[in-house]
């Protein structure tokens, strides 16, 4: 097993948050920028939401192209705006 695949493994079991997203860019090296949408429900009206958030995690193989579905976790900060990373692709793109 080398390092890359240990340390995954490492994340993905002592991971706070896990969440699943689309990647809406790969233009960065070793990281993509992932869009991660939630329902909400309305305070008053109680109509759902859909809300989202652009997170950027580290994707050490650069495997991610755009429009994939995958699998982040949240680990220590790898840099100013980075700190999740790529577990697994869920889904390829079309």
């Amino acid at each position: 097993m080398s390092d890359v695949e240990q340390r995954d493994t490492a994340v993905a079991d002592n991971a706070q948050r896990s969440q699943v997203g689309r990647v809406v860019s790969d233009k960065m090296d070793k990281t993509v920028t992932v869009r991660l949408e939630r329902l909400v429900k309305h305070p008053l009206y109680g109509k759902y939401i859909r809300r989202s958030s652009k997170v950027h995690a580290h994707d050490e193989t650069n495997d991610c192209k755009e429009g994939d579905t995958v699998r982040i976790a949240e680990t220590r900060p790898t840099s100013k705006s980075k700190a999740w990373q790529v577990i697994e692709v869920v889904e390829r793109a079309q």
